[in-house]
This record gives structure tokens, sequence and C-alpha cells, in this order.
């Protein structure tokens, strides 16, 4: 899949000036929004802002800004229908190839703040919308969710002037398990507020992260991988020397420390 336009809104800023200069220097149209509309801008990167593509200005405190069907009729038409085409072309719409998109940080709002209002403000609905469509889209739409992909997505398309089938739908699953876990955290976080007044959750989300890849499973057919989110035990134990470890190296190492 070829990448001639771009759509740049991300509140993580860390990288985006570079990715953007390096989608500009191999010819791609970019598209953005408030904030980082403005850094692109600053830094002297050709980029337009969302507003004028649409017509339509950003409103409500900028909860009302990517919520068009220019974005997400760009986003969402798949390419080669006659019907969609012919919708873009009666209406103006642009095909959208590469989203780029992190979400408010709500997780990092749960740090300094438990005020119910300051959450909810803190609740991303643009991004989530944007990122599912193109994810679902992802045939035709490459959907960036994280600064680490930056660099993977600028060396391919130097290399091959596209984004092969494969990383297409490695970023779309992505994709959804970032929008998945920003749910959960919302779900979680929204459970423990009155005026419910229940502090157990009716559903326990646990989200931890992947620590290990290990050689294999229990049997050698099996794929495993280790997941910890604590500071202890075997899990978080430093390895000094050896080859990669296996899940039974882990299982026998733990109940070598339990006893």
């Amino acid at each position: 899949m070829q990448v001639t336009r771009a759509l740049l809104s991300v509140s993580d800023k860390t990288g985006i000036v570079d990715f953007a200069r390096e989608l500009a220097n191999l010819g791609v149209a970019l598209l953005s929004t408030g904030g980082t509309y403005k850094l692109i801008k600053d830094n002297g990167i050709p980029v337009q802002e969302v507003a004028d593509y649409t017509g339509f200005p950003e409103m409500m405190d900028g909860r009302v800004k990517t919520l068009h069907p220019k974005i997400h009729g760009g986003l969402l038409s798949i390419r080669g229908n006659p019907e969609h085409e012919a919708a873009m072309l009666a209406h103006g719409i642009a095909a959208i190839d590469l989203l780029v998109v992190t979400l408010y940080p709500f997780e990092e709002t749960l740090k300094r703040t438990k005020d119910a209002a300051e959450l909810i403000e803190n609740i991303d609905i643009g991004g989530p919308t944007m990122i599912r469509a193109a994810a679902k889209n992802w045939h035709d739409v490459a959907v960036v969710t994280s600064p680490a992909d930056y660099t993977g997505i600028v060396d391919e398309l130097r290399a091959n002037g596209e984004l092969s089938r494969d990383t297409l739908w490695s970023l779309a699953k992505k994709a959804f398990a970032s929008t998945a876990a920003y749910d959960r955290a919302i779900t979680n976080k929204l459970a423990e507020i009155p005026p419910t007044g229940d502090v157990t959750p009716v559903t326990l989300d646990i989200r931890v992260p992947r620590k290990l890849s290990l050689r294999y499973g229990e049997n050698p057919h099996q794929h495993a991988a280790l997941y910890s989110q604590g500071s202890g035990g075997v899990a978080n134990a430093q390895q000094l020397q050896g080859k990669e470890l296996s899940y039974n190296n882990l299982v026998d190492m733990d109940a070598a420390w339990q006893l």
C-alpha cells in the first residue's frame, strides 16, 4: 500500500516532528490538528490543518474536530470499490492512507487527580474513533498508535515505496489493543466513582505487560511468554548467563524460589 496522505494527531509528541519531516520528504501530504499541527508547522514542515481541509472549525474546546465525513470517509473508504469511490468524488473526500494517533493521557491523568470531572474531560473521543476506523480498513490504511513504530514505517517506505500487508495487519492489531487498553483503564476507574457506591467493579480487567518471549511452552510445539507487572520474584530476576529461558525453566525456578 502506497502512502500519499497522512493525518497526524498525537498527545505524545515524542519523535513526531522528525517523523512528519520524513513523510513530507517522501512526498506524503500531511494533515494535522491542534498542538500537533502547530508543532509541525513551526518546524517548517508543509502541513494542512484539519479544519481548513474539512471547512469546519474545531469547536467545544476541541471536543469536535475530527468527527467529520471528510476524515472518516477518507479512512473508511475501500479502495477500488466503485460505490465508495463515487461517494468520495461526489463529496470531495480524499483518501487518508496513514493515520498517526496517540490518545489523551487518561492513565497519566489518574496519577495526578481523582477529580471525576477532570477525568471525564480527559477521555479521548475523536482519537479512538479514528483509530478504530483506520484499523477496520487495515487493507487500505496504516494506523500508527506508538512512536516506537515511526522508524520502521519510514524505513519500509524508503526501501519499498509502500507498506506490506504484514505491516498493515500488525499495526491494526496493535491499534485495536491500544483502544481496548484505553477503554479498560477508563472502565476500571469509573467503576470506583459514586453515585453507584459500589466500590468493587462488576468485572475486573487486568492489564499486564509482556516481559519476555520464551523459547517454547510446556511442550516444544507451544508458544509462550512471561507477563509481569510486579517487582519481585523469579519473573523480575536478572538473568546473568545461559540461553533464553523456557516455560519449564521458569516454573522450576519459581518452585525453588517459593521453597
